[in-house]
């Protein structure tokens, strides 16, 4: 059973930009990786989860509430 894609061209590339900046600002500015601050732990989460939306092209509140950022065929 295959997912949906619902996450298009430019989303994509802006969740990817903006998830690895937050890793990068999360894991080394604030951080995360040591739990330093809550702020650097939840920049890796949101990171992470951005950029591995990004990779599968889904979005699963894109999907709860019925959005798509894919041009129609």
């Amino acid at each position: 059973m295959a997912i949906a894609v619902n996450v298009g061209t430019a989303d994509r590339w802006i969740r990817l930009i903006a998830g690895l900046l937050l890793v990068v600002l999360g894991s080394f500015r604030w951080g995360g990786w040591q739990g330093e601050t809550w702020y650097g732990v939840a920049a890796l989460v949101v990171g992470i989860v951005l950029v591995v939306t990004s990779w599968v092209r889904w979005c699963p509140l894109y999907a709860l509430f019925g959005l798509r950022t894919v041009k129609k065929a």
